[in-house]
């Protein structure tokens, strides 16, 4: 009882107290199981919808998901994936609720707070099992209660050499580890009471970055850089930016064609060989060709989107005909708006993708880097809607080079995700307005 009392704490007044419970539970159990986790988060977003203050049709932010499954129903008619695309409508529908229905669970900063918390904390069996498969060679499947999870951990990692963890692949491990780490870094900025709890906010966060190393990921070794001068804050970027160009300039004289051949050789013992190899491919040069390459993919993709440019060609469909075409299985086109524009047609797509950088922009135009503490509904509290919009905005970049979408717990954090924006937002205003009838009382 204990426990369930401090789950109830940073509860958000208006929201279902046993839906709260649910709601953190999912996002603890949401690495390991997507599954389990699912059970309580479809509970949560249940009895969010009840007693609200405003219906689905009162936010405007639903109508363009509104109009987008309109289109994908009409779409999967004529689909040329058949049954799939219909199969493929469950990616959608539900998020397209749940992105509202969830809401009430991340109405204020402390909520959000605690909600990364639960998320990062269930992370910690994707590094531990990661470490496991690659320093000890453990390897499943392994079932807990009686099978109602199951572990498919890959020996020595999928592919072999890289760290995967819980995922069925390292790319997919990366993305997640990588939409973590910003929480781990708003983390480490916190004050602590205590000293062992700092001691261990640094050595989870040490741990991530290893993960994430290990990965062998460079889209997650992206977002592993990038995160950093978002959580920081504009005010620290004065000394961060000069420091981290300090580290920028060997890898890129150690990775960039052109450079002098002794400089590079020279440069390159300064940095990491599985980082430079990684980045300059030498490594997979071999099991590269020309029809696997993200440009040919994308030209594929392009071509595809203009012969059916309306409704599209169905769920899976990029799959079915890049086979046929190129002789070559690829199971997305490694871009979430050709990807979507492909199964459900370019209206659809663009209605979805305007509202993801619309959260993003509005939040970024509301203040949410530059906000001042002493502002925010807590001190400290700023730090973590960075944090948040800079996940989010890193789980955006991931998916312009390829697609963890299609894991579904990716899918159901980059919802959750969005929806902790779409409060941030109304949050944000808040400030702004009470900032605003302060300076009149004054004046």
């Amino acid at each position: 009882m204990k426990g369930l009392n401090c789950l109830q704490k940073p509860r958000p007044t208006l929201s279902s107290p046993i839906g709260w419970i649910c709601f953190q539970i999912g996002l603890f159990i949401l690495p390991s199981s997507a599954f389990l986790a699912g059970l309580f988060l479809v509970t949560a977003a249940g009895l969010g919808s009840f007693n609200r203050s405003n219906t689905y049709l009162e936010d405007q932010w639903n109508y363009p998901f509104l109009c987008a499954g309109m289109l994908m129903l009409i779409g999967c008619f004529g689909a040329y994936s058949g049954w799939l695309a219909w199969a493929g409508l469950a990616n959608w529908f539900p998020f397209f609720w749940a992105f509202w229905a969830f809401q009430p669970y991340l109405e204020t900063t402390e909520a959000r707070r605690c909600s990364a918390s639960f998320l990062m904390a269930g992370t910690v069996p994707v590094v531990i099992t990661g470490f496991g498969q690659l320093w000890f060679g453990w390897h499943g499947p392994w079932q807990l209660f009686n099978g109602l999870i199951v572990w498919f951990l890959a020996p020595g990692g999928q592919p072999v050499g890289r760290l995967s963890g819980l995922f069925d692949y390292a790319n997919i491990a990366g993305a997640w580890l990588a939409l973590v780490w910003p929480f781990c870094l708003a983390a480490i900025l916190q004050p602590f009471k205590k000293y062992l709890q700092r001691c261990a906010v640094l050595i989870f966060s040490i741990a991530i970055v290893a993960a994430i190393i290990l990965t062998d990921s460079r889209n997650a070794w992206g977002g592993l850089v990038m995160a950093i001068p978002f959580v920081l804050g504009p005010l620290r970027w004065n000394w961060f930016i000069p420091l981290l160009s300090l580290f920028f300039i060997p890898l890129g004289l150690a990775v960039l064609p052109g450079v002098d051949f002794e400089l590079q050789q020279w440069t390159r013992k300064f940095v990491p060989e599985n980082i430079w190899s990684r980045l300059t491919d030498i490594k997979h040069a071999d099991q590269r060709y020309l029809v696997n390459s993200r440009l040919v993919q994308w030209k594929e993709a392009i071509n595809m989107i203009f012969e059916r440019p309306w409704l599209g060609w169905g769920a899976a469909a990029f799959s079915l005909i890049y086979s046929l075409r190129n002789d070559v299985w690829l199971g997305h086109a490694h871009n979430f708006p050709l990807e979507t524009a492909i199964s459900h047609g370019g209206p659809a797509m663009f209605l979805i993708v305007i509202v993801v950088f619309a959260l993003l922009l509005t939040a970024l135009r509301r203040g949410v880097l530059t906000i001042s503490e002493k502002t925010n509904y807590h001190s400290g509290m700023a730090v973590f809607d960075r944090s948040w919009w800079t996940a989010t905005l890193i789980l955006v970049s991931l998916h312009s080079v390829d697609m963890p979408f299609f894991d579904s717990r990716i899918n159901i954090i980059g919802w959750i995700l969005l929806a902790g924006l779409r409060c941030m937002i109304i949050s944000l205003d808040s400030i702004r307005n009470d900032q605003s009838r302060l300076v009149v009382h004054v004046e």
